[in-house]
C-alpha cells in the first residue's frame, strides 16, 4: 500500500476542506450502497453466538450438575436396640451412594474426617456430610426403642454438612440441594424401619410419635468462613476475570496503535483524521513489535488492577505480589492470543478474540456456575479456555493460602 504526496492531499482536502463541500458523498448517498448490510449481518451472527453461548451455560445449572465433588464422613459408633446391633450412619451412607438422585448429580467420597478437611482445604470439595459418633443412639433414642438412658446423647439426631464457600456460593447451594431431600427421605426410611422397636407407650405418645417418624436432622454450617473483604467468595473470580480483560484490552489497543504508526490504518480523535505513510515492514516483525509492546503494557495494566482493588478497595490477598505475577502471566497469555486472532483474520479477529477469549471463556469458566453443573460441550472446552485455569489460581492464591491446590477435581 503506497499513497503519494499528492494522493493524500487529496484525501486530506476531500475530508477537511469546506471549498470542496459540493464534491462531498452524502450520509443518504453512502447509505444507499448497502454500507450498513455488512454490520448488520456480523453483527447479528455474532450476538446470536454471545447469546447462545453465555445464556445456554447458566440456564439449567441443576439439569447438568453431575459429579459436584463432596465428601461424607460417617463417625457413628452404632447402637443397639431389641438385642439387635445397629448402625444408622452406615445405613445413611448407604441410601445416599445407592440413590440415583443423589449418586448421578453429587461425585460422594467416603473418608475421615481430617481427609475430608483437608479436601476442603485444598480446594477439592464443595462440601463435607459429616454423621457424628452417637447419631445411632440419637436416632435410637429420638424413635422411644427400649434400652436407651439418653446419657451424653444429644437430643435430636443431626447430620453436619459443613459447606466450603470459598468454592463459590452456587456450587454449595446445589450440593445443599441434593442432599437436603436426599437425608429427609432417608430420615422417613429410618423413622418407619424404627417404629417397630418403639414400645407401644411411646407409639401413642404424639410428640414421641412424630419424633421416631422424623428422626434425622441436617444443620448446615460454613467451614472456614470467608475472611472479609471476600466479595462473599467472587473476589477470585473478578480478579481472574479483570486480568483477562486486561490482556484483551493490551492486545486490541497495541494492535490499533502500531498500524496507525506504521501506516496501515488511519488514526482519529474527534474531527482530527491522520493516515501516515505506510512503512515497509513484514507482517512477521510487525507481529513480533506488537507482541513486544504488549509485553511493556500488561505488567502496568495488572499493576492498576492490583493497586485499585487491594491497595484503594481494600480486597483480602495476603499474597499480592504473587497475585500479581499470576495475572500478569494470564493477561499476557490472552494478549498473545488477540493479537495473533488480528494478525491472522484482521478485523474479524477482534471479534473472534472476543468471543472465544472472553465470552466462551467466561461461559465455560465455572466461576458463577460449577463446571460439574455446565453442559457437556462447556465442559470439555472449559479445559482449554482461559478463564477456568485463572481463576483456578487466583482461587488457589486467595483464599487456599497460595498451595496450588486446585486440580482437575474441581474443574
Amino acid at each position: 500500500m503506497t499513497i503519494s504526496n499528492e494522493s493524500r492531499k487529496d484525501v486530506q482536502a476531500d475530508v477537511d476542506s469546506p471549498r470542496d463541500a459540493s464534491t462531498r458523498v452524502t450520509a443518504r448517498a453512502l447509505l444507499g450502497r448497502r454500507v450498513w448490510l455488512s454490520p448488520l449481518v456480523i453483527g447479528s451472527v455474532f450476538i446470536a453466538l454471545v447469546a447462545a453461548v453465555y445464556i445456554g451455560s447458566v440456564i439449567n445449572p441443576t439439569g447438568h450438575l453431575h459429579g459436584l465433588p463432596v465428601m461424607v464422613v460417617d463417625e457413628d459408633a452404632g447402637g443397639s436396640a431389641g438385642g439387635h446391633e445397629v448402625n444408622v450412619g452406615a445405613s445413611v451412607v448407604h441410601a445416599l451412594r445407592r440413590s440415583p438422585a443423589v449418586a448421578g448429580r453429587l461425585g460422594l467420597h467416603v473418608s475421615g474426617l481430617g481427609a475430608a478437611h483437608h479436601a476442603m482445604n485444598e480446594g477439592h470439595a464443595y462440601a463435607t456430610l459429616v454423621i457424628p459418633r452417637t447419631f445411632t443412639r440419637s436416632v435410637l433414642e429420638t424413635a422411644g426403642a427400649p434400652g436407651q438412658d439418653g446419657t451424653g446423647v444429644p437430643p435430636r439426631a443431626a447430620i453436619s454438612l459443613e459447606e466450603n464457600q470459598r468454592l463459590g456460593s452456587l456450587g454449595v447451594n446445589l450440593a445443599a440441594g441434593v442432599v437436603k431431600p436426599a437425608i429427609e427421605k432417608v430420615s422417613s426410611e429410618v423413622g418407619r424401619q424404627l417404629s417397630a422397636l418403639a414400645p407401644s407407650k411411646a407409639r401413642s405418645n404424639t410428640e414421641l410419635a412424630a419424633g421416631a417418624a422424623d428422626p434425622i436432622t441436617l444443620e448446615t454450617v460454613t467451614y472456614r468462613p470467608l475472611p472479609d473483604h471476600s466479595a462473599l467468595g467472587l473476589s477470585a473470580f473478578y480478579i481472574a476475570l479483570l486480568s483477562i480483560l486486561a490482556g484483551f484490552i493490551a492486545g486490541t489497543l497495541t494492535n490499533s496503535s502500531i498500524d496507525s504508526v506504521l501506516g496501515y490504518t488511519s488514526s482519529e480523535l474527534g474531527p482530527h483524521w491522520k493516515l501516515r505513510r505506510p512503512v515497509p515492514i513484514a507482517r512477521k516483525q510487525i507481529l513480533l513489535a506488537k507482541l513486544g509492546t504488549a509485553l511493556l503494557v500488561v505488567p502496568a495494566l495488572t499493576a492498576i488492577l492490583m493497586a485499585i482493588a487491594v491497595g484503594a478497595l481494600g480486597m483480602h490477598a495476603p499474597h499480592v505480589v504473587l497475585l500479581w505475577l499470576f495475572c500478569t502471566l494470564a493477561a499476557m497469555m490472552v494478549a498473545s492470543g488477540a493479537l495473533a486472532l488480528l494478525a491472522v483474520f484482521g478485523s474479524i479477529g477482534q471479534l473472534l478474540a472476543m468471543l472465544l477469549l472472553i465470552y466462551l471463556s467466561l461461559a465455560s469458566s465455572g466461576g458463577t456456575v460449577p463446571p460439574q453443573a455446565l453442559p457437556g460441550l462447556f465442559n470439555v472446552v472449559g479445559h482449554v479456555e482461559p478463564l477456568r485455569q485463572v481463576l483456578g489460581g487466583t482461587r488457589a492464591i486467595l483464599y487456599f493460602a497460595a498451595s496450588g491446590g486446585q486440580d482437575s477435581r474441581t474443574r
